[in-house]
Parts: structure tokens; C-alpha cells; sequence
């Protein structure tokens, strides 16, 4: 994070070093010659793009007058908004598509500023103002937009997300842009109206939050009725990462279900296929479940289509769900999972990182954040 906080523009020039960008950042050369649509970019290739949505950033007098760890982030988002374009870009009937680049960025932004040593709370930021970076151009046309801004709500700041669009209009060339512009300017009243322009939308209580995510037909406003029959921690996090520690030092002596255990009783490869121990763990999920039994399940969880299978299962039985998430640094990630009792391999890691989401609040009744074994905030 040191590399990108060095070069974000300054008072009173606000000249960007593009050279030593350019010298600092290898994934910058995947994006030159990546060929976009010309309905929508007349300008030219990804860099060419990125590089004047990064120039129209630093010229908005919005942007400049921010506190310097805002522009920061705002200035790391434009310079990231589209990394994942060279790998999600596709011919399809004589078209040029990068359907799914923003989630994928979204991950793929992760994985760098985590090696960066990016701190926690600022990447997840820049890396929600990627996934969502497109969201302010057609927001505003769709029958769920005030339901879709709470959700971008709850994990980027959609002041910040307007300033990022309005950016990413003004840097390209195309028959649209006031067009554009019209849509993210409706995007922000939208956000003032529910009031989470700057914050996340208010629920009545976290259990309202996590209910009214879940059903389409919910308001906002309505109190949940809180009637748990047990309550569930579930762990998250890469291997190596510390999840065990932190299960032995904050929850000794409860329930566990634990995939790699049953993985070892099941004598399962951890590389090959996991059905069997995911149903040995959902059955043996169930019978704490059944009895009302508090517990703890212990797995990667990584993405959010795992997180949903296991909550899924939990509230269909009244539980109230809390996910710890826990994270390491990259070299106390390879030193601990190297003392593991059965590491896992570099490969099965790697494969791991291309699903990386962090959990989000929205997810379970509770989201806790232990970085290198400390509780950490979510807010920047």
C-alpha cells in the first residue's frame, strides 16, 4: 500500500508519475493492448482507459478536497477499477464483452493489495468501489435499485462510488457520456433520499438487516422478530490464516465441526473432491442443530456461494449466525500453514485466492474482522 499511497497525486500540482507507476506495477502491462468494445470506448485499449479515468479523478475538485485517506483509496479504485478486464475479455458475436470484470476485480484487486500490505479496512473499501464500480451507469433503471443500493451500501461508501463512476464516464470517449453523467447524478440523489450517501443504509437491528437481505418482499423498516434457537460461529478465512488459534483462544471447550478433521477421518484428499465431508459436516451440523445446541464450524469458507450454503442451512433451523473472519499476512500465512499437521499445498492456495471474498455484513446477524489476531473494524 506504501507503492500506491507514494503515488497518489498531491497539492499543488497533482502530477502523476505514470512513468514510475508504469516501473512499480507489472500487472499494468496485461492491461495495454486489451482491446475494448468501441460502442462504449473510442479511446483505445484498457490502458489508455484506466490512465484517463485516473486523469479526470485527480482533475474533480470533489476529489481534492477530500481527507487524504479518501483520495487515496478513490485514486487506488480508478487505477484498479478495471484489472481484471484482460482475463474476462471475450469476442461474442462480433462483439468484445467483459462480462463479470468488476466481481472478478474485485478479487483480483484483493489479492494485490494484500500483498502490498495494504491495511485491512482501506482495501476492502477500494476493493467494493471495484466490484461495484459499474453500478451507478444502470442502477437507476432497475425495479430493485433502492434495494440494490442498500446492498452496495453496506460494504462502499456510495459517495465515494459516484466520484469513482463519474471518473470512469468523463475518462473515455463515447456517444453517451452526458448520458452517463445523468445516470450517476440520479444514483446520488437516490443514495440521499434512503440516506446512505455517506453511510450504510440503517436497519432496525442487525437480525432485521440479515432477514431483510434474504426475502424480497421485506421493508427495510420492519423489526425482526428475534426468536434464535442456538447460536453458531462460522470461521472464515485462508488456510494458514489462524483460525484455529483463534478457536482455542476465544472458544475453547465448544461443539466443533471441523472439515479438515473430518476430512482426516474420512481419509479425503484435501485436493480432490469434497462432497463426502461436506455432508459428514451438514449431518453432524444437524444434530446440534436439532438439539439447540451453540457450536462452532470451522472451514475456509472463502467465497460467498460456500458462506450462503452454510448459513442457508443454520437459519433454516432459527440460528443465530456469527462469522468470524480471520486473516494473516502473506508470509505469516506460509510460515503458519507450513506448522500445520498437514499443510496444505502452494497450488490448493493459490486456487483458493481466485474466490477470495471477505465476508460482509450483510451475510449473518454478526461479522467480526481478526487481522494477525487482532479485532479489526470493517469501517476506514
Amino acid at each position: 500500500m506504501k507503492a500506491l499511497t507514494a503515488f497518489c497525486p498531491k497539492s499543488p500540482d497533482w502530477n502523476i508519475d505514470w512513468e514510475g507507476i508504469d516501473r512499480a506495477f507489472p500487472w499494468i502491462q496485461r492491461l495495454r493492448s486489451c482491446p475494448q468494445d468501441s460502442i462504449y470506448h473510442q479511446e483505445g485499449d484498457v490502458w489508455i482507459h484506466t490512465r484517463m479515468v485516473v486523469e479526470s479523478l485527480a482533475a474533480l475538485d470533489s476529489w481534492r478536497t477530500l481527507p487524504d485517506n479518501e483520495r487515496v483509496i478513490l485514486f487506488s479504485a480508478a487505477l484498479l477499477h478495471d484489472v481484471a478486464k484482460p482475463s474476462s475479455t471475450r469476442l461474442d458475436q462480433q462483439r468484445i464483452t467483459s462480462r463479470g470484470h468488476s466481481l472478478r476485480g474485485a478479487i483480483d484487486a484483493r489479492c494485490l493489495l494484500w500483498e502490498m500490505g495494504a491495511p485491512f479496512a482501506m482495501r476492502e473499501q477500494i476493493c467494493a468501489l471495484v466490484e461495484h464500480h459499474q453500478a451507478p451507469f444502470n442502477l437507476i433503471e432497475r425495479d430493485d435499485a433502492a434495494r440494490r443500493v442498500f446492498r452496495i451500501s453496506q460494504t462502499a461508501c456510495c459517495g465515494l462510488l459516484a466520484q469513482l463512476a463519474r471518473a470512469d464516464a468523463l475518462g473515455r470517449v463515447c456517444d453517451d457520456q452526458e448520458e452517463l453523467l445523468g445516470k450517476i447524478s440520479l444514483f446520488e440523489e437516490l443514495c440521499r433520499e434512503y440516506e446512505c450517501l455517506e453511510l450504510p443504509c440503517r436497519f432496525p437491528s442487525a437480525h432485521s438487516r440479515f432477514e431483510y437481505f434474504r426475502s424480497e418482499s421485506r421493508s427495510p423498516e420492519y423489526l425482526a422478530h428475534e426468536d434464535f434457537s442456538c447460536r453458531v460461529t462460522v470461521l472464515s478465512g485462508l488456510p494458514g490464516a489462524g483460525k484455529d488459534t483463534w478457536i482455542s483462544r476465544h472458544m475453547p471447550g465448544i461443539p466443533l465441526v471441523s472439515l479438515d478433521a473430518l476430512r482426516a477421518e474420512l481419509d479425503e484428499d484435501a485436493a480432490g473432491s469434497q462432497g463426502r465431508v461436506v455432508q459428514a459436516a451438514r449431518e453432524m451440523a444437524r444434530k446440534f442443530l436439532r438439539r439447540h445446541e451453540d457450536f462452532v464450524w470451522n472451514a475456509t469458507n472463502l467465497s460467498r456461494d460456500l458462506r450462503t450454503q452454510v448459513i442457508d442451512l443454520l437459519a433454516a433451523y432459527r440460528a443465530h449466525v456469527r462469522i468470524v473472519y480471520v486473516e494473516a499476512a502473506p508470509e505469516s500465512l506460509v510460515r503458519q500453514n507450513k506448522e500445520r499437521t498437514n499443510p496444505v499445498p502452494t497450488g490448493a492456495i493459490e486456487r483458493m485466492l481466485q474466490r477470495w471474498q471477505v465476508p460482509s455484513p450483510i451475510e449473518a446477524q454478526e461479522v467480526e474482522y481478526w487481522i494477525e489476531g487482532k479485532a479489526c473494524a470493517m469501517t476506514f
